[in-house]
């Protein structure tokens, strides 16, 4: 799942998406009969986080980042804020703005 969620992962976010999405089903219907609902949705969140974080590498320059937090409906302050932040790749990914930027 690490590997294939990598930031430097070559191809389309399509393509990286259908991946996982083969591999999680695989995966679930594997250890399906185990009680791992809690494990699951730790997964999930932690899944999330790494495609926000994915996406955000991705949009690469400032003007990118603005261009696309406006066109997902932030606020141009919140949107300078953030596309202009000298932040990590990941810590960005946690913030708020790009959670209401980027839903599940």
């Amino acid at each position: 799942m690490r590997k294939s969620t990598s930031r430097k992962q070559p191809g389309t976010f399509e393509e990286i998406i259908k991946k996982i999405n083969q591999l999680t089903t695989g995966w679930i219907n594997y250890y399906g009969i185990a009680r791992m609902k809690q494990f699951i949705i730790n997964i999930r969140k932690w899944l999330n986080h790494r495609l926000r974080q994915l996406i955000w590498k991705r949009w690469k320059k400032p003007k990118t980042k603005y261009r696309m937090l406006r066109k997902y409906g932030i606020s141009h302050d919140d949107a300078m804020i953030l596309a202009n932040s000298r932040k990590g790749y990941w810590r960005i990914s946690k913030s708020e703005i790009l959670h209401q930027a980027i839903k599940k």
